[in-house]
């Protein structure tokens, strides 16, 4: 005889997920109203259908190329992000201690710069990069180089990856070190008696258990990379010109700098659709390769 399925427990969380559909949707559709409408002011709205999106979409049109232009930046910024971050937070992982006074130690520290608020973590390399009174800043223009990410551009973009690296790397290193723990020591004693190398015992045995692990992981820092906004805008505001300019410092600028809400609204529409298909794109594939191989 089948055991009767309580469903009771349902509601206990139905008043939370009441309040974050409310709290999500009428912002959304605010935002939609926003989007096929003009005004002049004196809170006088006008139809204008899908004519911003249409601009929007457009290259050619100046809101076009400051969109596609703003675009390119953020999966740039991304793609040097994870490029960087998945392969040292492993390293990381790695490196940390199993046992001993010492694995506390390293969480603590790890967990550190997560601790620290996105506005001051833009305060702090803001302070730490400048050329006359930061740290950074005067120890790299001693050694000879150009560096002022306040004029030039390569400089503001290594300031704010190194700033990012330094802030976002525990995440992946602290999800990759709980992965890591989960493994059996079985499957470490069948790979001592068989012989093999450090590296084939991360080929083989660590890096497929961290697969999901590091999906999570690649996920979270995706999304939360592709919508930067509070650290670039504090230490460089966009610049210099437009070089670090994202989409999220794009919007605040077109929203509240130029009160161009109907502009402003269609660019956020489409920013958020960008996101979301591009994560559920990259965890279909994924999810898929990881089925592949275990099947």
């Amino acid at each position: 005889m089948d055991k009767p399925i309580n469903n009771r427990a349902w509601f206990l969380v139905l008043p939370v997920f009441i309040i974050v559909a409310f709290n999500a949707i009428l912002p959304l559709m605010t935002v939609v109203n926003y989007s096929v409408q003009d005004t002049f002011g004196n809170n006088e709205f006008f139809w204008n259908g899908i004519g911003w999106f249409t601009e929007l979409l457009d290259p050619s049109t100046d809101l076009g190329g400051r969109f596609f232009d703003s675009l390119g930046r953020n999966f740039m910024f991304s793609g040097i992000i994870l490029a960087i971050q998945v392969p040292l937070g492993i390293l990381v992982s790695l490196a940390m201690p199993k046992k001993g006074w010492g694995v506390a130690a390293c969480l603590v520290i790890m967990a550190l710069p997560l601790l620290v608020p996105w506005n001051v973590v833009g305060t702090i390399w803001q302070i730490f990069a400048r050329g006359d009174i930061g740290l950074l800043g005067y120890i790299v223009n001693a050694m000879g180089l150009n560096y002022n990410y306040t004029q030039d551009v390569l400089s503001a973009w290594i300031t704010i990856i190194v700033m990012d690296v330094w802030h976002w790397t525990s995440l992946i290193a602290l999800l990759c070190y709980a992965g890591l723990k989960s493994i059996p020591d079985a499957y470490y004693q069948a790979a001592r008696i068989d012989g093999a190398s450090r590296w084939a015992v991360f080929r083989t045995i660590e890096l497929p258990k961290l697969r999901r692990v590091l999906l999570i992981g690649v996920l979270l820092r995706f999304m939360d990379s592709f919508m930067i906004y509070t650290e670039p805008f504090v230490v460089t505001g966009g610049g210099p010109g437009n070089s670090t300019t994202g989409l999220s410092i794009d919007l605040v600028k077109l929203a509240l700098g130029q009160f161009d809400l109907g502009r402003a609204a269609a660019m956020s529409i489409v920013y958020n659709l960008i996101i979301l298909t591009t994560c559920w794109i990259f965890y279909t594939v994924m999810v898929n390769v990881d089925a592949e191989r275990k099947s």
